[in-house]
């Protein structure tokens, strides 16, 4: 099977790792789950801060940005991009900086609607053009108690994790309606990425 899987691949053009600029482990289990082989070089790269939200142009740019200083060390490799933020209120959430974040962001987003974004930015290989997408998903929070929250944030789950929650994990049991890609609430929306892989 693995070898099927491999074969599966190398007809939709992967014939050799791609290069996942991201230290995103949940990036990196969805990439394994589809059998896709690649490998991680997280770039040397610092975020900073979103500002307000502009329709997406500035995620775009940070995971073209990303992409690009990985290519420049591999170049002529295949090499994938990507950067997710929470929308709520227009405002952008990234990953939160303390607990203290992490619990405000939470007590935002209880029993409310909000977006998840992820932009990618996928290099072909053998250095073609860079392809984009953008893909947004609703969310949909039930009501959380302040000692759920403090609970949930006191578990270390949601410090990494663009909104501090982990739709694949506790944070899902708050989770009451998704509209569009589960994919991309994780951190890598695969149909759009599939969509990249095989665009010509």
């Amino acid at each position: 099977m693995a070898d099927a899987i491999a074969e599966f691949w190398r007809r939709a053009g992967v014939s050799e790792p791609l290069i996942l600029a991201s230290s995103s482990p949940r990036r990196a289990d969805l990439l394994r789950a589809v059998g896709c082989p690649f490998e991680v070089v997280p770039p040397d790269y610092d975020e900073g801060s979103y500002g307000p939200w502009d329709g997406g142009e500035h995620l775009r740019s940070l995971a073209v940005e990303k992409a690009e200083r990985v290519r420049a060390l591999r170049r002529g490799r295949t090499v994938l991009a990507a950067d997710t933020v929470v929308l709520v209120d227009n405002r952008v959430l990234g990953k939160p900086a303390d607990p203290v974040e992490a619990a405000a962001m939470l007590s935002l987003l209880s029993g409310r609607e909000h977006e998840v974004w992820t932009a990618l930015c996928y290099f072909p290989p053998g250095g073609g053009p860079a392809r984009q997408a953008a893909v947004s998903t609703r969310v949909t929070f039930r009501a959380l108690s302040a000692g759920e929250i403090a609970a949930y944030v006191a578990t270390g789950e949601p410090l990494d994790k663009a909104g501090a929650y982990g739709i694949q994990g506790l944070g899902g049991l708050w989770i009451s309606r998704i509209e569009g890609c589960y994919f991309n609430v994780v951190g890598l929306p695969l149909s759009a990425l599939w969509d990249l892989v095989q665009s010509r």
